[in-house]
């Protein structure tokens, strides 16, 4: 269904090795995770196997539809969203985001549990807000490594003050939960 909607999937754009834990089990427990703005980030984090590209596709403006029908379809109970960043987007990519997570609300009548694992928009207030109003259940943004460490495991144009700032706006904004990981 994924390929059908052309949509992108973090498990097999960066080769999680997880990826039957997540789409395993009954359609109430089971998780599907949709990438959203295509499958080439214009970041180079270091421990990451996404594409990357200064000049990636165009955003598809059919992307939210077809994210939602294909969400419907699979009529599974939680939904992770995760993006590439696109600093090449004005707002990185922020309103296309929320309207990917309110068409998945409206086609399914609320009754999808979203969570979002975003970019950090360069912490611009406007930009997660935007996201972190849209109707998520849960508002994501990974930091991946200690401040000392960023420098060499993430791209030059994030940082570990501009992550943990994300991650406040985010929580400021709207009565969601918030969360962040490390890598291992």
């Amino acid at each position: 269904d994924m390929r059908k909607h052309k949509l992108a999937t973090v498990c097999e754009e960066a080769k999680c090795p997880n990826i039957a834990e997540c789409w395993g089990g009954s359609k109430e427990s089971a998780t599907t995770t949709i990438m959203l703005m295509g499958d080439t980030c214009t970041r180079g984090c270091r421990f990451c196997a996404v594409k990357t590209s200064r000049a990636p596709a165009a955003l598809d403006p059919n992307e939210p539809m077809e994210a939602a029908e294909s969400v419907k379809k699979m009529g599974v109970g939680y939904v992770l969203l995760t993006m590439v960043d696109r600093d090449d987007q004005p707002d990185g990519g922020a309103e296309h985001v929320a309207r990917c997570i309110e068409a998945i609300n409206e086609h399914n009548e609320g009754k999808v549990n979203l969570e979002c694992l975003t970019g950090d928009f360069r912490a611009n207030r406007e930009h997660v807000q935007r996201v972190a109003q849209s109707g998520l259940k849960v508002f994501a943004h990974n930091i991946e490594t200690v401040e000392r460490l960023t420098p060499r495991v993430r791209d030059r144009r994030a940082t570990y003050l501009q992550s943990m700032k994300t991650l406040e706006i985010a929580k400021q904004s709207a009565d969601i939960f918030t969360k962040s990981s490390i890598m291992p």
